[in-house]
């Protein structure tokens, strides 16, 4: 599933596109949590410019071993580079955003 609003504009100036990948494990509180934590994290800082995969660990168990997924729930910017990796439930706003580089 993507998820992405190019008509919302975001309060950082960078003109990266933001590629995510966030692992989840099926329909988990902590796994409903994180969800809702990355979507409103990238709504209001990246809106427009980025692209959320959320992949069920359980319904696709080769992605998660071809990603070296190895906690639940993990996020995973592949781009811009460098590549990040960030485990849980995407609480904490302000690691969330240094990892994936945002300015806020």
């Amino acid at each position: 599933m993507s998820i992405g609003n190019p008509d919302h504009q975001d309060s950082t100036q960078s003109a990266d596109f933001f590629s995510l990948r966030l692992f989840i494990a099926g329909a988990s509180p902590v796994s409903a949590r994180a969800i809702v934590n990355i979507r409103a994290i990238c709504e209001e800082f990246i809106a427009g410019r980025y692209e959320l995969d959320i992949i069920d660990a359980h319904q696709q168990p080769l992605l998660v071993q071809q990603e070296d997924v190895t906690a639940i729930p993990m996020l995973i910017k592949k781009s811009p580079v460098p590549t990040k990796k960030l485990i849980g439930d995407c609480s904490d706003r302000e690691k969330v955003l240094k990892g994936l580089g945002i300015s806020y």
